[in-house]
């Protein structure tokens, strides 16, 4: 199974990379974790990136705060899938990150989910290898079995304490 490559710009990101590595965890999905920054080691962001095909990555997260440039230069460097994270900082809520995320040229694709969104880059990431892992494949189709029986036992307590 290929693994997933995740890069954030600080430490300061890891809570948000914490939901993605335990959902990886969660569906025995191998990981690398690194810090790289876009502007303070361009040099190594961009080796990381060139590389991670040769490195047995089959796809690439990048979570970054503010100016969130981490998933373009890594996807600038890259023909893998990346997904872009963008992490909420005290300026602006995190709407920076997220427009510097989700605003990229034609021919370098980033997707992009939502604000500290660890846990669906997480999902997006497993159902992009799961193309060509079986298995991988049928663990999401019991998560996703499973969420959706949690939900409906979370109506049905609903309905007996409202609608009895």
């Amino acid at each position: 199974m290929k693994k997933v490559g995740i890069v954030m710009g600080s430490d300061s990101d890891l809570p948000i990379i914490k939901k993605a590595t335990d959902m990886l965890d969660s569906l025995s999905v191998p990981y690398e974790v690194h810090i790289y920054s876009a502007h303070r080691t361009p040099v190594e962001a961009r080796d990381f990136a060139v590389n991670a095909r040769q490195n047995g990555f089959g796809v690439l997260i990048a979570a970054a705060g503010m100016a969130a440039h981490l998933a373009g230069a890594i996807a600038a460097n890259t023909t893998l899938p990346v997904i872009g994270i963008p992490c909420k900082s005290s300026n602006l809520d995190g709407m920076d990150a997220l427009l510097s995320t989700v605003q990229m040229p034609t021919g370098i694709p980033v997707a992009t989910v939502a604000i500290n969104g660890g846990g669906n880059a997480a999902l997006l990431a497993a159902q992009i290898i799961a193309l060509e892992d079986k298995e991988l494949s049928n663990r999401l189709d019991e998560k996703r079995k499973a969420d959706a029986a949690a939900v409906l036992k979370k109506d049905a307590d609903l309905q007996k304490t409202f609608n009895s």
